[in-house]
Formats: C-alpha cells, structure tokens, sequence
C-alpha cells in the first residue's frame, strides 16, 4: 500500500485532507513540529513525523519510498520574516522532492499565485510553483479561491459591532469561495490518483459578495450586520489594529489591490467546483 504524506495539519486544510485520507483507509503520515500536536492524529490512526518543512533533509527522507506528498506554505510563521521563512520552506520542499524520487507532489496554492509579485503572500507560493516545476515529479497544483472558513475573522466585529469589514473594491461584487473542506477532499482525491500528468487546477466554489455574506451572518447570529467599506489607505491600520502583524497586514493589503485592479486572473489547466454553501461554513465556524 503506497504511503501519503500530509503537512499542515494543525491548520485547516492540512487537517481536511489528512482526515480524507484516513477516512479512506490510505496509509497516511502526518508531518508535525511536536509530539503532542501529533497526537489526535496517532489516535486517528496515522503515523508521525516530526520536524520542520524548512529542514530538506528531513523531508527527503520522508519522502522516500511514499506514493505523494500533499505540500503548504504555513501562514503561521515569524511575521518580521514572513516571506523569508516561507521562502526557506519552499526551497526545502522542492530539493526533498527532487532528491527524494517521490513520484507525485501535491500542493496547496491560490488564484493569486499567478502573479509573480505584487500580490502579496501569494508570492511565495508562484516562488514554490516554479521551483517545483524544476522538479522530476508528476505536480498538481492546487489554486484556491478565497477560503469561506475566513469568515470566523468577522464573527468578532459582526458580533461586537454589527459590522462586516469589506476590503474589496465593491460589497456588491461576487467571486468563487470555497469550503477548506471541499479544499481537503479535492487535495485527497489527488494524492490517491494514481495517473496523469502534472497540472494547474482551479478550485473554485459558489460565489458571494460581501454584502451576501453580512447578510448570511447577520442571519446565523440572530442580528444585523452591515457592510463596513475600508477605503484602500486605511485597510493597513484597520487590519493591525484588529490584532493582524504590520508586516503581514501589508501584504494581505497589496493582495487586495490587485484583485482590485483586476490584475489576479484566475488561471488553470482545469477547473474544480466544491459546493459546500457559505451558510454551511458559517454554521461549522459558530460551532468551534
């Protein structure tokens, strides 16, 4: 039975497609930076590495011998070197692939990797797509749409102030969300495909616009909640002053100046549809 190794577990869509896998009764190893995140998953029935994904020694071995491996750039990393860490990692992932002989890599990017720069932390994941690229493994490339899950970011300010904070351009325009869940079963679906040729794949879902969303959340939590705009020169100081790193604030802020510019087009070999609905994800978020 081929082996399937997952990273990114503690986050949602590491933890989807790792729960796919078992679910199915794939052999399925977990990459973990401690024992005891490692855990819930030995329970679950998977094996546990430990290490980092910036450690190229670690992966290669890992990767030895395993049937794919489903790969990420964490968010969670050291906010004063955001990009430089992320970079770090995704060097790491493509020498292991390259060296390790693993014949398929999954990974994890989004709509905004298209671009080289300008779009902020979807920067480094165009960084990671290209250097895989040099790599002689059979690719799938995931790009996201805009996660529903992010939702949970607004429960505070809908909750406490009635407000949805909208940093795009129009509250009025739909675009694709998709469920990290939908995200999971796709990725596991890839892993476990056992043919084809390396590929980009869209994954896209129902699409809301903000004042949908409001709309819907208002609903779930039993009051109103309006559509506050933030004006592009204040969305830096509005996303820090709700507890988001400068460093990182920036970043989301540039990404969302090219959506708004309309520089971010969607690209890919194929297209995936989830069809988890947003009043779905709302009723999961409230419930963690």
């Amino acid at each position: 039975m081929a082996k399937y190794i997952v990273a990114g577990v503690t986050g949602r869509v590491g933890s989807a497609v790792a729960t796919h896998l078992l679910s199915r009764g794939a052999d399925t190893t977990v990459i973990v930076r401690n024992e005891q995140a490692g855990t819930k998953w030995a329970n679950l029935g998977a094996s546990i590495a430990v290490g980092s994904l910036d450690d190229d020694a670690f992966l290669t071995t890992l990767f030895q011998g395993a049937g794919a491996a489903f790969v990420l750039l964490p968010e969670n990393v050291d906010p004063q070197n955001f990009q430089a860490v992320r970079r770090r990692m995704a060097d790491a992932i493509a020498r292991a692939v390259a060296t390790s002989g693993i014949p398929h890599v999954v990974m994890l990017s989004a709509v905004a990797a298209v671009l080289a720069e300008g779009s902020g932390p979807a920067e480094d994941l165009h960084y990671l797509e290209h250097k895989l690229a040099s790599a002689n493994a059979r690719r799938t490339i995931l790009r996201s749409a805009y996660f529903q899950d992010n939702v949970g970011g607004m429960i505070a300010p809908a909750t406490h102030a009635g407000i949805y904070p909208n940093f795009m351009p129009s509250d009025g325009f739909a675009f694709p969300m998709i469920a990290t869940v939908d995200v999971g079963t796709f990725a596991a679906d890839a892993l476990l495909s056992t043919s084809g040729t390396s590929e980009t794949v869209l994954l896209l879902g129902p699409a809301y616009s903000p004042r949908d969303i409001a709309t819907k959340l208002g609903s779930a939590l039993g009051t109103p909640v309006h559509v506050a705009n933030i004006p592009p020169e204040q969305q830096v100081a509005t996303m820090v002053g709700a507890g988001m790193p400068q460093p990182i604030a920036e970043l989301v802020a540039e990404m969302m100046d090219a959506f708004g510019k309309g520089l971010i087009v969607p690209t890919g070999d194929r297209v995936l549809c989830g069809t988890t609905t947003i009043d779905e994800t709302i009723r999961r978020v409230l419930k963690q």
